[in-house]
């Protein structure tokens, strides 16, 4: 059913597929456009709260179903199998897996590099300083996540590698569950994550993407969509644009706007998006250049099964 970024990523994504959206994708129906989406995809959020993204396709009579997803392997996953279209805002490690496992896809937009997006925390009151005091823990991430990525390139730079440390592959709500029991020692996070967990919890930052990882975020679709709905993408990358500078001009409005659909204070919200550039622009071959150095980091981690050629994927140009 799923090909195999490698047997122990694949058996791992597989329960993650079938809970969180996967089964919910039904087989795609003529005009709909299936959208596969994160809690943390905060433009998609808006446009699917306001209905923006329904009225802008309309005139093409397409019509827009929604799909969450817990994080973005099983999010690409879907998309590898055909069960959505359009895979919305996943951070960068994410479309690297999905290549590995034979998927065809198009990079259509990018989000400006966000490093204090994601983080390495700790317990305020823990003992734990500096990234070098984590040998021998139990850390928290999300197999495959930009915060993944975070994790291994923090660890290279304090002489550390992963099998210094126990690594807890857990989903984000299940990793913030088990940082507040103190069933790890520390958690990788992202936004909006992060930010809840430092002003719900006291949580401390041990280290975030600044000089480790630039932590840019993907809007992808499938090969062949891309192909044959040029029109559709080009309507979602307007929506997308647009959204990202009305968040960045309006952050109050963002924020209270995303309070509603994320369940979380308007002011934690706002904080969270501060750590955002929601700058989105095209794909370019330069622009993809650091997925090499994150595809070699977890191939060395025996994380993927053969090295990948990272440039050798379709980046979909919009015509204006």
């Amino acid at each position: 059913m799923i090909a195999a970024v490698s047997r122990r990523v694949a058996l791992a994504a597989l329960p993650l597929l079938l809970a969180t959206g996967i089964a919910a994708a039904q087989t795609q129906k003529p005009g709909t456009l299936r959208i596969g989406f994160q809690r943390s995809s905060t433009l998609i959020a808006i446009l699917k709260s306001n209905g923006g993204l329904e009225k802008a396709l309309a005139p093409l009579g397409v019509q827009v179903s929604w799909h969450e997803f817990t994080s973005g392997l099983p999010q690409l996953e879907a998309l590898n199998t055909g069960n959505i279209d359009f895979s919305a805002d996943v951070a960068d490690t994410v479309p690297i897996f999905a290549q590995a496992a034979g998927a065809k896809l198009a990079y259509v937009a990018e989000e400006a590099p966000s490093p204090s997006a994601q983080a390495i925390l700790v317990p305020a009151d823990s003992p734990i300083k500096t990234v070098a005091d984590l040998k021998g823990k139990k850390v928290g991430v999300t197999k495959a996540a930009g915060s993944h990525y975070l994790l291994l390139a923090a660890l290279g730079a304090a002489k550390l590698g992963s099998k210094d440390i126990t690594s807890a592959f857990l989903t984000p709500a299940d990793g913030r569950a088990a940082f507040v029991s103190k069933n790890v020692d520390a958690w990788v996070a992202w936004d909006p994550f992060l930010t809840t967990a430092v002003r719900q919890n006291g949580a401390r930052v041990l280290a975030d993407g600044e000089g480790l990882a630039s932590y840019k975020r993907y809007y992808l679709a499938s090969e062949s969509y891309a192909r044959s709905r040029g029109d559709v993408l080009k309507v979602i990358y307007s929506k997308l644009d647009e959204t990202g500078k009305w968040v960045k001009a309006n952050p109050k409005e963002a924020a209270a706007l995303l309070a509603g659909e994320w369940k979380i204070d308007a002011a934690t919200v706002e904080e969270a998006n501060s750590h955002r550039s929601y700058k989105v622009g095209i794909v370019t071959k330069d622009g993809i250049a650091e997925q090499k150095k994150i595809a070699d980091t977890f191939f060395a981690e025996g994380l993927l099964p053969k090295k990948i050629d990272t440039t050798e994927v379709t980046l979909w140009q919009p015509t204006f």
